[in-house]
């Protein structure tokens, strides 16, 4: 009790210390009476009393934003000496609560509620560590670094992940541009002009700005899987395969470059996918993993695969990829692949026949009639391919519709090749006319 009446004796001098020093404007006198009010109530181990004195010295009239700033930072550095759970808990609130709507101490504010949110998770909460992290618009806070503030967004991102709202994380990650990844850290920092925001340094456990695009990508990952987005998935492994330090370990690249390959067969064709796809086969690093090159290989080569046999041979391969960087495939990705190649070899189909029946066309993808109509009905849905199928008869014809316009101008066309080969075949005739008669005169 005596050591608690000369801590309140001390404060009470300092107070008035403060007051003096605040009322005379002096910032450099009022930020270290507050600081020391602070450091006798943690030397004191008074955790009450140090929160009461950071919500009173805040609310003080006039108070000074470098005094308040001063106390908020000052506090911090007593997070990790509490005693227990509880009273941290009790001392990040409260300086949550001083720091919110003030501008000056939205860093402190933004890595308060980021502590705030790991200390939730670990305890279980997840949701309610979403909840209260998604609080902060980090990206509208001019002070902060670049490389703390796609940090705290990818920490977002992830919590939103963890707590299955992958809605939110998706409005979360618009926030990043995928083009600040490629900017260049080893470029000097201009000067700040007079007038501009002082963007603080970021906090020491931030990671580098290539480490943070391999965690984005990693996340973004994470999001497209559950809707088996697979060209999307194989874009984010593209990505990861580019940073220079996963590009010089063979450790690193080799099971990346799989997972391109893989996902890539996976992806429905489309102009995009086919893009990828090419300039996939020539990388020279595909030659380390020569199954992968013929599998692409396959797979742009304009002939009929049987599956059996493409499965047979890849089929270790594809159970291997549980045990590879990244994870494994999903279960659906087995019968997406043989789906991948029924439409393959149908595509193949129609470039190879102008008419086709559905007996012939079952008999070269190794399916039932029912099966093969079904898969070509659904290409022809999505505009993979253009095609009608006379049931009756039971013919496909893989020739587009003409109407009379094209009809037309088609004819018009031959019509038009026609009189230009006439003209340029009666113009040799002339030619050799003209030197057979020069011939005989000689």
């Amino acid at each position: 009790m005596e050591g608690n009446g000369n801590l309140e004796a001390q404060i009470e001098i300092l107070l008035n210390v403060e007051k003096q020093m605040r009322q005379a404007g002096d910032v450099a006198g009022t930020r270290k009476a507050s600081i020391d009010i602070l450091q006798l109530c943690f030397e004191a181990r008074a955790w009450t009393t140090l929160n009461e004195q950071i919500v009173l010295l805040s609310k003080r009239r006039g108070q000074l934003k470098q005094a308040v700033q001063a106390m908020v930072q000052q506090a911090m550095q007593y997070i990790d000496q509490t005693p227990d759970l509880e009273t941290k808990i009790e001392l990040i609130k409260t300086l949550n609560n001083v720091a919110a709507g003030k501008i000056y101490v939205e860093i402190e504010r933004a890595r308060l509620i980021k502590k705030l949110a790991k200390m939730k998770e670990e305890q279980g909460l997840i949701a309610e560590a979403a909840n209260l992290i998604q609080e902060v618009a980090v990206e509208t806070f001019g002070a902060i670094a670049k490389t703390e503030k796609i940090a705290f967004i990818l920490e977002q991102v992830r919590l939103c992940l963890d707590s299955l709202d992958y809605v939110r994380a998706q409005i979360l990650s618009r926030k990043i541009n995928p083009k600040v990844f490629e900017a260049d850290p080893t470029k000097e920092k201009k000067k700040p002009k007079e007038g501009d925001n002082v963007v603080e340094e970021p906090a020491p456990d931030i990671p580098s700005l290539l480490e943070l695009k391999r965690i984005y990508y990693e996340l973004m990952i994470r999001y497209y899987f559950q809707n088996n987005d697979y060209l999307e998935i194989c874009r984010c492994y593209k990505a990861i395969y580019e940073i220079p330090s996963v590009k010089e370990n063979p450790a690193q690249w080799i099971p990346v470059l799989r997972k391109i390959c893989w996902y890539l067969v996976l992806s429905p064709h489309d102009p995009m996918q086919s893009s990828l796809h090419n300039s996939t086969l020539e990388d020279k690093n595909l030659s380390e993993i020569p199954h992968f090159r013929l599998l692409l290989k396959q797979l742009i080569t304009m002939e009929v695969i049987q599956w059996t046999s493409l499965w047979n041979t890849f089929k270790d391969e594809f159970e291997n990829e549980k045990n590879m960087l990244g994870g494994s495939l999903g279960d659906k990705a087995a019968e997406d692949l043989r789906l991948r190649v029924i439409e393959h070899n149908i595509l193949v189909v129609s470039k190879y026949y102008s008419r086709i029946t559905l007996k012939r066309l079952a008999d070269l993808l190794c399916l039932s009639i029912q099966e093969a109509e079904e898969h070509l009905s659904e290409m022809v849905v999505s505009k993979a391919l253009v095609a009608k199928i006379d049931r009756p008869v039971g013919i496909v014809c893989f020739q587009p519709a003409k109407d009379s316009n094209d009809v037309l101008n088609s004819w018009a066309f031959n019509l038009e090749k026609l009189l230009d080969l006439v003209e340029k075949s009666c113009h040799q005739i002339h030619k050799e006319t003209m030197v057979h008669k020069a011939a005989i005169r000689a």
